[in-house]
């Protein structure tokens, strides 16, 4: 919030006009016949960005460049709600809370209806599986943008985040997981749009310093795991945002000095976190809810636990009335937060946000629109949506009992429950997990059953795929790379891998039994095992295994 004498330099500013300003953008005043509307400028000044302006040449050079430089103003201002000015004042308001902290966040904002509204989505219903069909469609006409930013040293890896594998049955890093259902959604997205032919979704990886260059080579290294080059951006986060500083000064784009930095993406923009191994699941239903109701903004959500060290989506109102949020409050102001209101509450009623959609208008560069939004809420079960991997063993195993890991222990055991139960779901007979203590944390061990993003991007998909009988025992492992892979009464009790390409439709049935693949401990301190196998407290001995490949189209049967 503006200070009185902050209040005051921007009154005496407002009174100031163009030829007041000569001294701090000189050359301004002569090329004001290339700008229109002309009072853009004297905003623009009044609101400390005078940077935009300093770089202009006599009249007569680079006019061209000029005129787009002043549409693209003009655009951006007719964008926002109130204009740029506006827009500038709320991300003033924004870093300020930020700096002054939660004692004045506490002092500013008075809990009102704390849940938001919004839609719970229970798996499988047909509710559920009418969002999840639309998201599909929808999918073409989105954006991904993965922050990817920070080390895996909390984790006790030295490497980048996204490297680090999100299962240890296949070996598949948390960057190739995402890129694969990308492809997933953008094939099968494609398909259903009738015609209108093909559609390349683009990724955005936001990165920093340590983790750029490590993420170039990564994807570099493995042919950027099938997806075009040119799908992905990767956006060095301290030189690529809209603001350039805590000031709210515009940001220029430092390879065009006609160019203030914006987004130009799709209808929806998607951010997602670094290492959530299921949230591809969940995105489908949360964007076909985005889609269906026409909200500009939509976090997916799950029930949080009390004293679990994640943030909260809460609605909070100004003290004087005047307006509500919903925003995401960190775990760690949270409870300052409420003591400081006096308000006592179960916490299970606060979510916390996984990821947020975006919709805007198509082919635009905007900037976005925090207080004159729709915004909604996605509420999914815990262990559908929700593993992330943060903690290092040691940390992991102080969380109080009860609580999620949230270790690369606990991320890697979500996702075998996840697909456990949503095999289970469609009318596989899955065994019970037993319990095993891994780097002192105690987890559900359920079968090992992984699939590939393009087998089973949806559960419509994955119904379509299971008939007859099918049962898999507690000690088993299973496999699915590839589209067209049908289980039809199959019995499994060991590992099975099954690879096909597109083209080849493979039935799998019958009785498969062998000695399988084995969860051994290891211990943490052993440090002649490589860090992504310490970090989890087991590795898989691979005893022994059913494994075919079908390298060619047609029909088999296993």
């Amino acid at each position: 919030m503006a200070t009185s004498t902050t209040r005051s330099t921007v009154d005496a500013l407002s009174k100031l006009s163009i030829d007041d300003w000569a001294s701090t953008a000189p050359n301004l005043r002569k090329n004001l016949s290339l700008l229109s509307p002309q009072q853009l400028a004297k905003m623009l000044l009044e609101m400390n960005q005078s940077h935009l302006f300093e770089h202009l040449p006599e009249p007569g050079v680079e006019d061209d460049e000029k005129r787009e430089f002043f549409d693209q103003v003009a655009r951006l201002h007719a964008s926002y709600p109130g204009g740029l000015a506006s827009y500038i004042k709320t991300a003033r308001n924004f870093w300020q809370i930020q700096r002054l902290g939660k004692t004045h966040m506490m002092d500013l904002l008075l809990l009102g209806n704390l849940v938001p509204s919004g839609e719970t989505l229970t798996f499988g219903d047909d509710n559920f599986i009418q969002y999840e069909e639309a998201g599909v469609r929808e999918a073409r006409k989105a954006a991904f943008v993965l922050v990817a930013g920070g080390l895996g040293e909390r984790l006790g890896y030295n490497g980048i985040k996204v490297a680090l594998p999100i299962e240890s049955t296949t070996g598949t890093c948390f960057l190739q997981h995402y890129i694969e259902s990308i492809l997933a959604l953008q094939e099968t997205s494609s398909r259903l749009a009738q015609g209108e032919g093909p559609t390349e979704i683009p990724l955005a990886i936001m990165t920093s310093d340590d983790t750029h260059s490590r993420t170039i080579q990564l994807l570099e290294t493995n042919a950027y795991f099938g997806m075009k080059p040119s799908q992905i951006k990767l956006l060095k986060q301290e030189k690529v945002a809209c603001l350039d500083d805590n000031d709210a000064r515009l940001a220029v784009d430092p390879n065009n000095k006609y160019k203030i930095q914006a987004w130009c993406w799709s209808k929806w923009v998607l951010f997602f976190q670094d290492t959530n191994g299921l949230l591809f699941k969940a995105i489908p239903s949360a964007l076909g809810v985005s889609a269906i109701k026409e909200y500009h903004v939509n976090s997916l959500a799950v029930p949080r636990k009390a004293k679990e060290a994640i943030g909260g989506i809460t609605r909070l109102t100004h003290q004087d009335g005047r307006r509500t949020m919903v925003i995401n409050v960190e775990y760690n102001q949270l409870d300052p937060l409420l003591r400081a209101t006096g308000i006592q509450m179960v916490m299970s009623t606060v979510k916390q946000a996984i990821r947020l959609s975006w919709k805007h208008k198509p082919n635009t560069k905007i900037l976005p629109k925090p207080l004159q939004i729709i915004y909604d809420l996605n509420v999914m079960d815990t262990w559908f949506a929700y593993a992330p991997v943060k903690n290092n063993p040691e940390d992991a195993a102080k969380v109080p009992k009860g609580n999620p890991y949230h270790s690369a222990t606990s991320g890697e055991m979500a996702i075998y429950r996840a697909n456990s139960l949503i095999l289970r779901k469609a009318g596989v007979k899955v065994d019970d997990p037993v319990q095993q203590v891994f780097n002192g944390q105690e987890v559900d061990v359920w079968p090992r059953i992984v699939w590939k993003p393009k087998w089973g991007l949806t559960y419509s998909d994955i119904k379509s795929k299971v008939s007859g009988n099918c049962s898999i025992t507690g000690n088993s492992t299973i496999t699915i790379k590839g589209q067209s892979i049908y289980l039809e009464d199959l019995a499994l009790d060991g590992a099975l891998v099954i690879d096909a390409v597109d083209g080849a439709e493979v039935k799998v049935g019958g009785s498969v039994q062998n000695a399988g693949w084995i969860i051994e401990n290891v211990d943490f301190k052993d440090t002649s095992l490589p860090e992504e196998v310490r970090i989890r407290g087991f590795k898989i001995n691979k005893v022994e295994q059913l494994e075919k490949t079908y390298k060619e189209p047609g029909k088999y049967s296993l």
